[in-house]
């Protein structure tokens, strides 16, 4: 499990930006570290669309506190980039369609109940320029969403 104090670890995967180019983690922590990656469930649904609007809002703060947000899910790039139009976002979304990441970061999630299966857990992780965990917060509700003051302070702290 992914946890605060620990290496993050390091993927690409598909961008999400207006077009569908690569993402490399250890890219970002290089040229934009403090490096939040925010995974969310799926888009297109109330409460992500919800999450990802107030990362939006909130992304002055997140500049401001020296970090660069992304957001994650297991969506397409392609679902991604027309998520990212309709919310009018301005910051980067990440594909993992191969549940790759969500598997290494430890938030894979399923709905039994519903026939859907490995999902992102609603969480948060903020990543500083060495690669360490700054920043830890996973939610088995995927209803709730982070605290997103707390998570302003995490980026000041690993910057």
């Amino acid at each position: 499990m992914v946890s605060e104090g620990g290496d993050a670890p390091t993927f690409t995967a598909p961008l999400a930006n207006g077009e569908v180019e690569t993402f490399s983690l250890a890219d970002a922590l290089e040229e934009d570290a403090p490096v939040v990656l925010a995974f969310f469930p799926g888009a297109f649904t109330g409460v992500c669309s919800h999450e990802m609007n107030t990362f939006e809002s909130r992304l002055e703060d997140v500049a401001e506190a020296g970090g660069t947000v992304y957001g994650i899910s297991v969506d397409s790039p392609f679902a991604l980039n027309e998520f990212r139009e309709k919310l009018g976002l301005s910051f980067d979304l990440i594909s993992d369609s191969n549940k790759e990441v969500i598997d290494t970061y430890d938030v894979r999630m399923d709905f039994d109940d519903l026939g859907v299966y490995g999902v992102a857990k609603r969480s948060v992780f903020v990543i500083d320029s060495d690669g360490t965990v700054s920043y830890a917060w996973v939610s088995d509700d995927p209803g709730v969403e982070p605290d997103y003051d707390e998570v302003i302070e995490a980026i000041e702290a690993a910057s």
